[in-house]
């Protein structure tokens, strides 16, 4: 499970407005969240390869949902309003995605575009921050509190604090 930013305003623009882009310049998500107004868009099914990752990170025989944020780098989106997170999470939980961030909390921008992606942790599943997907290099979700997402099993990491690859109880799908 990947979490991106759109940036964009979500007090002006709609999840379904951001999907219809995202199909247009051939780089849809899963779903498309307003967490302002709570709108959710689906524009692929969990078992078709989205296109918001690099390579073939999406295709590594598991579900690897997208979900693309309307808001900002810089102001998280866990901040305000999550109308409809609950929606999101019981969905993701049918498919089986853990309630867990391996790779604990995303760095603020721009620190995060520095960071570096674990494999290992990328292959126990659950939730992360574009930011940290092996491979990638760009820098949201930024410094999101995965705590408001997932509850309480992310252990707080501190900035400038080097990233150590941290065991977190997630496990691997099988």
């Amino acid at each position: 499970m990947v979490w991106f930013i759109w940036p964009t305003d979500p007090q002006r623009v709609s999840a379904k407005s951001v999907a219809q882009r995202l199909v247009q310049i051939d780089r849809p998500a899963h779903l498309v969240w307003n967490p302002v107004t709570g709108q959710i868009i689906q524009s692929l099914p969990p078992t078709r390869a989205a296109s918001g990752l690099p390579g073939d990170l999406n295709r590594h025989g598991r579900v690897c949902v997208q979900i693309r944020v309307l808001g900002s780098v810089e102001e998280p989106f866990t901040e305000s309003k999550m109308d409809g997170l609950d929606e999101i999470l019981a969905w993701l939980d049918s498919w089986e995605v853990p309630r867990c961030w391996p790779a604990g909390p995303p760095l603020p921008y721009p620190h995060s575009l520095a960071a570096k992606g674990s494999l290992r942790m990328w292959a126990r599943g659950g939730h992360f921050g574009n930011s940290q997907v092996p491979g990638t290099s760009e820098g949201d979700p930024g410094p999101i509190d995965v705590h408001r997402i997932v509850g309480g099993n992310t252990p707080s990491l501190e900035v400038p604090r080097p990233r150590e690859e941290m065991d977190q109880g997630c496990t691997v799908d099988s």
